[in-house]
């Protein structure tokens, strides 16, 4: 149950660590409502070489400074205007990796979900999108930099783990900008779970 450690977060290959944050637990902690819940759905973003990621091509700007941080941040972004959107920021110091965490299994402060996402009963969209995902857990701009060794947004590492032929393997959801680079099979889901994000049929 402890927190993921500093090191953890330094691997310099994304895509592993897109998939092995699979199983691991997300929790935050907003003006005393503790919500947490298993990560289920993980996209990769591999830095400077990914033409879907926010610093392809060595792209620096005030929104992409944090991913260009040492590994181990949270890297929160608001997409269309509308939705907040979480990463955790992988990798070493100037290697602007990052793995955008899209679906999460509530397992603590479901009323606290819930009242975020103006629902009264559980449903599997609760937190299936990363945008949807990001309300009920409380994630907005305010915690873009914060440190996932802290007390507001962390990741734990509670023993729960999926084999290979548990996980999916397919296409990133909108990302058609990138060109080829929409083909890589960078995001990853486990078979089955209702708290993955369509589409969620590949087999």
């Amino acid at each position: 149950m402890a927190k993921l450690s500093y090191s953890y977060y330094q691997n310099i290959d994304v895509n592993a660590v897109a998939v092995d944050l699979l199983g691991k637990y997300l929790f935050t902690s907003i003006d005393g409502a503790v919500t947490g819940g298993i990560i289920v759905e993980t996209e990769a973003y591999k830095g400077v070489e990914d033409k879907a990621s926010h610093a392809y091509a060595g792209r620096f700007t005030n929104r992409t400074q944090t991913m260009y941080e040492e590994g181990g941040l949270a890297y929160v972004y608001l997409c269309y205007g509308i939705h907040h959107l979480f990463n955790v920021v992988t990798g070493p110091k100037g290697i602007p990796h990052a793995v955008l965490i899209r679906g999460l299994e509530p397992v603590e402060g479901l009323e606290h979900m819930l009242s975020r996402r103006g629902m009264s009963i559980l449903k599997s969209n609760i937190t299936a999108g990363p945008g949807a995902l990001a309300k009920a857990m409380g994630i907005d701009k305010n915690l873009n930099s914060a440190d996932l060794q802290g007390d507001l947004i962390w990741v734990e590492d509670r023993g729960l783990g999926f084999k290979n032929e548990q996980i999916v393997a397919c296409p990133r959801v909108g990302v058609a900008y990138a060109e080829d680079h929409a083909l890589l099979p960078w995001r990853y889901f486990v078979k089955g779970n209702r708290f993955v994000s369509k589409p969620n049929k590949y087999i």
